[in-house]
């Protein structure tokens, strides 16, 4: 068992110069993914916290489809804490561990509240909602910094990762992870342009060093195979899914969309999203706040819908527990999800003492 296996199920498949013959490529490839992996070892445990909420403009939440005036949506920060098993013993992986606590640099929110003036303080009561940080999450199960092994998100908007892995002269808090993260997503953050960079943090990966960091250039499983990585491009260049073999079935992490709305907007009864699946043909909507590659986005939520099957609770909707996923608010009307994941736990947590 190696700690890293190359996924090929997905090789060729977006060749194609014919967009709706990639998506047929990448369904079927998907469909064949989906029977290897539930064949494979389930995660030990897979737990989601609540950390954050944050005004979000629902134009790119739901681009082109939103049919009311409402501005903004609710977006719920999750970071997710998995143990799955390796050649090497159990691992734990930290899954969009949002440092948010000191990533308010990002151009995008540094102008939001700058945009608020003498409002700021109000705004930031009635919804910047600070459920807790991801040290505190760490806490409540007894995970100590030292004991995490690999940290990843589905890319690195908004991320300040200099806290966690030690950058720009400060001491790594998780100083035995390393960094798993898609080879175009790092390269890309190194050299933004304007429009990108309203959205990447300042300064957040600077100073790391190289060995604190694993460049992947495909999917791969981790360990067991419990785990994979999936190579998902379109919101970023270097976006990545994160697929966790779980009790409930394949759970599916990424940013792509938004809610599970936005995986089957057919369904949905938030205002204009079963009109534009109606009117357009379309079985997703993007979530498209900087549009590097709309066709890939839109390839990549088929592929990631089709990996994670119906969801048991609803088999409408997909198996999706996406990494910001949008919640309603009083002042944000007609937001509200048609369906709502929230919070998820699965297995048992075990302490470095009760590694085998």
């Amino acid at each position: 068992m190696s700690e890293f296996s190359t996924i090929t199920h997905f090789a060729g498949t977006r060749s194609s110069l014919r967009p709706m013959e990639r998506v047929d490529n990448v369904r079927q490839a998907a469909q064949d993914f989906r029977r290897d992996m539930l064949a494979r070892p389930q995660v030990r445990f897979y737990k989601s916290f609540e950390l954050v909420r944050v005004p979000y403009p629902s134009k790119y939440a739901y681009l082109n489809a939103f049919g009311l005036p409402t501005p903004w949506v609710h977006l719920c920060n999750r970071l997710f804490v998995i143990q799955f098993d390796s050649s090497e013993g159990l691992k734990t992986l930290l899954v969009s561990p949002s440092d948010w606590e000191h990533q308010r640099a990002t151009p995008f929110f540094a102008q939001l509240d700058a945009s608020a003036g003498r409002f700021a303080p109000i705004m930031e009561k009635a919804i910047f909602k600070k459920t807790s940080t991801v040290l505190q999450c760490l806490a409540q199960i007894g995970l100590k910094p030292e004991d995490v092994d690999y940290l990843t998100y589905d890319h690195l908007h908004t991320q300040n990762l200099t806290r966690w892995l030690g950058g720009a002269g400060q001491r790594a808090i998780f100083p035995n992870a390393k960094l798993l993260v898609m080879r175009e997503e790092w390269e890309s953050t190194l050299s933004l342009i304007p429009w990108h960079n309203q959205w990447y943090c300042p300064g957040g990966i600077a100073g790391i060093a190289q060995d604190r960091v694993v460049l992947l250039d495909d999917s791969v499983f981790l360990g067991d195979g419990s785990v994979a990585l999936m190579r998902s491009p379109g919101h970023t260049a270097g976006n990545h899914s994160i697929v966790a073999h779980t009790k409930q079935g394949l759970l599916v992490t990424s940013e792509n969309g938004v809610s599970l709305d936005a995986y089957e907007p057919k369904y949905s009864k938030i205002i204009g999203l079963a009109d534009f699946a109606r009117r357009t043909g379309s079985e997703i909507v993007i979530n498209g706040n900087t549009l590097e590659y709309g066709v890939d986005q839109y390839i990549s939520m088929v592929q990631e819908k089709c990996v994670a099957g119906p969801n048991p609770l609803d088999d409408r909707w997909p198996n999706m527990a996406p990494s910001s996923e949008s919640d309603g608010h009083w002042l944000f009307p007609g937001t509200t999800p048609t369906f709502r994941v929230g919070d998820l736990e699965f297995g048992h947590f075990q302490t470095p003492s009760a590694r085998s």
